[in-house]
């Protein structure tokens, strides 16, 4: 009579812990896109200078974003380029760039600044954001 008793609680345990397996798989499945989901939201694009003069040239809307400091970029930037240095791009771009699919277009000095205004700008919600390096390496025209 034990026996018959350990049975249909065994089976019981059994259905349980494959249940329990089943929603585990789950939910870390779930945790997998969500966070895959986040690492597509909040990237940005690494191109060339010559991909980003061709987007200038070819886009009317874009915004190029000059992520140096306000002396530098008057010292010299690349035409029609607005500046937001890259430590103020968390409290600035959300009230200076109002549509987040709008093409954003950004360079520094080197690249080194622009690599973490348009991570800043991808972690903000911004969905087309381009990071070019820096003016350094730009071979275009300049304004000085």
């Amino acid at each position: 009579m034990l026996k018959h008793e350990q049975g249909p609680a065994m089976k019981r345990y059994i259905i349980l812990s494959i249940a329990l397996l089943l929603l585990l798989s789950l939910s870390l499945s779930a945790s997998g896109a969500r966070e895959e989901s986040e690492q597509t939201t909040t990237s940005y694009r690494r191109i060339t200078a010559e991909e980003a003069k061709a987007m200038m040239d070819r886009l009317e809307d874009c915004i190029i974003l000059d992520a140096r400091s306000q002396a530098e970029y008057d010292s010299g930037h690349i035409p029609g380029a607005i500046v937001i240095p890259h430590t103020e791009i968390n409290e600035k771009a959300p009230s200076l760039l109002k549509d987040k699919k709008q093409t954003i277009l950004v360079y520094c000095r080197s690249g080194n600044r622009s690599k973490q205004a348009s991570s800043a700008l991808a972690r903000l919600g911004y969905t087309n954001v381009y990071e070019f390096g820096g003016i350094i390496s730009w071979p275009y025209d300049i304004v000085k």
